[in-house]
């Protein structure tokens, strides 16, 4: 369908869902079901399907991988440091969300093991550069 004389990156989209920002900050990680970084703690996210906007896919792999939906998603950034993914060269757009409580029930579900809820200031080793994409995104909402 495509064709180009240069490559092309993949794109992707990570949410940054933050629970109890004014105390003590937690964050919803997914445990990796798949490679890479498969069983390593990442933000939920995933790749953007040729027929949907940034919000739609960040709303759609949220859903996906945790169960959660009716959140309210703001873009905070671009990542495309050419190295933050194995796969190959993929930009993400990074998205934020804060619910005031865990009304939501978090559920593994599509290439999640298993999700949680961690307190920003004890997080597990994450993959990719999700550790960088939270800290940007903390920074920016003060």
């Amino acid at each position: 369908m495509y064709c180009y004389d240069y490559p092309r990156p993949s794109v992707t989209v990570d949410i940054v869902l933050l629970l109890d920002v004014s105390q003590n900050p937690q964050v919803l990680l997914i445990r990796r079901k798949n490679p890479p970084f498969k069983d390593c703690w990442a933000l939920p996210g995933g790749f953007l399907d040729m027929s949907e906007t940034l919000e739609e896919s960040a709303r759609r792999e949220l859903l996906e991988e945790t169960g959660i939906s009716d959140v309210q998603l703001t873009q905070v950034g671009t990542f495309g440091h050419p190295d933050r993914d194995p796969r190959g060269r993929v930009i993400t757009i990074a998205f934020v969300g804060i619910v005031s409580s865990k009304q939501q029930k978090a559920v593994a579900g599509s290439d999640a093991a298993a999700v949680a809820w961690f307190s920003i200031s004890d997080l597990p080793q994450l993959a990719f550069d999700h550790e960088h994409i939270i800290q940007n995104t903390l920074a920016g909402l003060k």
